[in-house]
């Protein structure tokens, strides 16, 4: 889920193997909590250096939430904001541009939700958009990157999708990106079985996009995944250390990504991790 960056170069390794011999890079580190009520289903955006989380469920779901949280980077604390329009909603997806947020898809009831909406941090209002292409879903996630919105993960109907949208703000258009299966005769995607999921989380840092948490088919997943929007293809990374969860939310401020909130099982949870995609991995830290 996203952010507008400044971008550095950053090397590109070549797509790895998921193989148990291969020493894959990236470190997680535990930092503060936040102060919003644990939830799950949430959605994050940030939208001129200023961090969002918003909706979600808790309780079981029996609660929908529609509160809105922004995050200080600099005092690590979290400031209540106006609640959202719309419809509540759970398994949301969020973005942000550097002008606006954004704020779509989503289940409410036995209804799945194709609409997307548009929050004005001048005057603190929402406004409905154009809808994403394809089908409706619920448990995706998205990112930014130097101003284009990444859709990608969710259900539809019990079944995991595999396609995978951009939206470009300045038109209001969507374009569809290379899918996330192994689907071609090249090589690119051999590894990409473990990619498609719902209620993952992401955000972007050094121009690429951080994919990980989440499930797929009811089994939770760990592995981490590096999009570069120059070739659009995927890389693997180094797992989430924290162990499997799911309907969590991801953001980053400046070159720093990070994880929060979530669920396992019935467990709900308010810890937040950061990603340092270069660092070599280490469990005692």
């Amino acid at each position: 889920m996203a952010a507008v960056l400044s971008i550095m170069s950053f090397s590109i390794m070549p797509a790895c193997s998921s193989d148990e011999e291969d020493e894959l890079v990236g470190n997680w580190v535990k930092v503060s909590d936040f102060d919003g009520v644990a939830r799950c289903s949430a959605v994050t955006f940030t939208v001129n250096g200023a961090v969002y989380v918003a909706t979600g469920g808790y309780g079981g779901y029996k609660y929908r939430l529609d509160d809105l949280w922004m995050f200080n980077e600099d005092s690590g604390t979290w400031t209540k904001k106006a609640s959202m329009d719309g419809t509540a909603r759970t398994y949301a997806v969020g973005f942000g541009t550097d002008r606006y947020g954004y704020v779509g898809l989503g289940y409410d009831g036995d209804v799945y939700l194709k609409d997307f909406w548009k929050y004005n941090e001048d005057s603190d209002s929402w406004e409905q958009i154009t809808s994403i292409g394809g089908s409706k879903r619920m448990g995706a996630s998205a990112f930014v990157i130097d101003g284009t919105a990444y859709v990608v993960g969710g259900e539809n109907n019990s079944e995991s999708v595999t396609d995978f949208w951009a939206f470009d703000p300045s038109s209001g258009t969507w374009t569809e990106k290379r899918e996330i299966s192994n689907v071609s005769d090249e090589d690119y995607d051999d590894d990409y079985s473990t990619i498609a999921r719902s209620y993952g989380v992401t955000f972007t840092m050094y121009g690429l996009g951080y994919f990980t948490c989440g499930e797929n088919a009811g089994s939770g997943r760990t592995s981490t995944w590096e999009y570069n929007p120059v070739n659009d293809t995927w890389t693997e990374r180094t797992a989430y250390e924290a162990g499997t969860r799911s309907e969590a939310v991801g953001f980053s401020v400046g070159n720093r990504g990070f994880v929060l909130t979530g669920k396992s099982g019935t467990y709900q949870y308010d810890d937040m991790w950061e990603f340092f995609p270069s660092d070599e991995y280490d469990e005692y830290d």
